[in-house]
């Protein structure tokens, strides 16, 4: 071998990492591209079926005045107010159950033939899933919204700093948006949006009612206390409560870890349920779309 093809083959292996970081960061900007425009596809959707929207903004409003006026002179909670007491758990059920659309709308997706049209595009296939996740989390930031005003008509105050407060919209989001890739693959698992909606019923309503939500989890029956205290859910509730500042004073202190560290254990459970059902969801794409 020449000299001069010994300068060549060195002057190619030395960009060989060059061209690997190009391509690298190539690959990681169209991933966001695409996880763009699939959002925007859904929330032009959004914009294009007002029914999603409605349905939105209404269940809420439907929840607090319920949930306050129904059963709030019924309840009684030592050192609070019923309404303080419940819109933590308004909020949690509210945004915990909105991530079920994720699943129904990626099961009509894949019975209407739209992921077969997004599987000929040149497109990362984990941009579908984002899209989906992304679009239903500003639905569920409308939810809350939409909740807090409705909460503050009819009585209920943050009685803590802007930050706390805000942190605990944030952890109710997250929350939500993990469960929305839970519901994602479930979703598919199914492939029938009748079929998600009775399986996500199945899955959600016993983690929503049996929990604090709604009433304090030591007035339940022991076998519901003992499912309650270790609910995610319930330590979601009482993470908010804290942040919001609606501890009722004098409340018992809890006797389990969960409830006494609440923020920490829904930081712990959103990041389980991400690193678990990302790759699950994806990998159950792939199979999905692959047939």
């Amino acid at each position: 071998m020449t000299e001069a093809s010994l300068a060549a083959t060195d002057r190619s292996t030395a960009r060989q990492p060059e061209f690997r970081q190009r391509n690298t960061a190539a690959a990681i900007g169209n991933w966001f591209s695409d996880g763009w425009i699939t959002t925007r596809r859904n929330l032009i959707k959004i914009k294009r079926v007002p029914d999603i929207l409605v349905f939105t903004t209404l269940q809420p409003i439907m929840f607090v005045l319920l949930f306050t006026y129904v059963y709030g002179g019924v309840v009684k909670i030592p050192g609070s107010n019923y309404t303080e007491f419940i819109m933590a758990g308004i909020f949690a059920q509210t945004v915990v159950f909105g991530s079920t659309y994720s699943g129904s709308a990626m099961a009509q997706d894949l019975k209407d033939g739209i992921i077969d049209r997004f599987r000929t595009l040149p497109m990362s296939p984990s941009a579908v899933l984002i899209g989906r996740t992304n679009g239903d989390l500003l639905i569920n930031a409308i939810s809350m919204a939409v909740m807090m005003t409705t909460g503050f008509i009819v009585g209920w105050r943050i009685r803590s700093s802007f930050l706390e407060a805000a942190a605990a919209v944030a952890l109710l989001l997250l929350f939500a948006y993990a469960f929305s890739w839970v519901m994602a693959f479930i979703g598919m698992s199914v492939r029938s949006p009748e079929v998600i909606n009775n399986v996500s019923f199945l899955v959600l309503f016993p983690l929503t009612f049996i929990s604090n939500a709604f009433v304090p989890s030591n007035t339940l029956p022991t076998p519901l206390r003992i499912f309650a205290e270790f609910n995610p859910v319930s330590a979601l509730v009482q993470a908010a409560r804290e942040l919001f500042g609606n501890v009722p004073p004098g409340s018992p202190v809890p006797d389990n870890w969960a409830q006494q560290n609440p923020v920490l254990t829904v930081l712990i459970g959103i990041t389980a349920l991400l690193l678990v059902f990302v790759p699950l969801a994806i990998r159950k794409f792939a199979q999905v779309s692959s047939r």
